[in-house]
């Protein structure tokens, strides 16, 4: 269905609420604004690939601990719902031997979700214990960080590994800011 009102920065000029509220109030299920639709929750899945990790020299924490500290770059190009490229800053403490420990990534994406390009950050962090996953990778959307057509992206989502190596990732995210 489309609504009368042009959108301004997720808000109807008729309801005067946010798009959220106007699918809420008069029960639709996703709106047309700016040529795609809008839902709240909307999920965006894909695939990348990591196409180059450099180490970072950075000096040692003052601190020795029994798993070494490091900091990479990365580069990792996304395909399927989620198309674009991101530029990753990787903090780990890992132990290669025993392929066990954390990480904790940023991410600046700069691409299309459903349609709508722009940029945005993200976080997202792991454990490993001996090569198996510990608890959930998790996924959170910087607040304010979108620009473009995505600007006022809010949200989470998650990362996947398949026993190929396929890494995916899905967004659960929202306009209506």
């Amino acid at each position: 269905m489309r609504h009368r009102g042009p959108e301004l920065r997720g808000r109807c000029a008729d309801c005067k609420g946010t798009l959220r509220q106007l699918l809420v109030t008069r029960g639709l299920g996703s709106v047309d604004v700016g040529g795609g639709q809008y839902a709240p929750g909307m999920r965006v899945s894909g695939t990348f690939k990591v196409v180059d990790f450099t180490p970072a020299s950075v000096p040692s924490p003052a601190i020795e601990t029994a798993v070494p500290v490091g900091v990479a770059t990365m580069d990792k190009r996304f395909e399927g719902e989620v198309v674009g490229r991101a530029t990753t800053l990787f903090t780990s403490a890992f132990d290669q031997p025993t392929n066990t420990g954390t990480y904790v990534a940023m991410e600046s994406f700069e691409g299309v979700l459903h349609g709508r390009a722009g940029a945005f950050n993200f976080a997202h962090s792991a454990t490993l214990s001996g090569g198996e996953r510990q608890g959930d990778f998790f996924v959170i959307i910087v607040p304010g960080s979108g620009t473009g057509e995505l600007a006022g992206i809010t949200g989470t989502g998650g990362i996947a590994i398949d026993s190929d190596g396929t890494h995916r990732i899905w967004f659960d995210y929202d306009l209506g800011q």
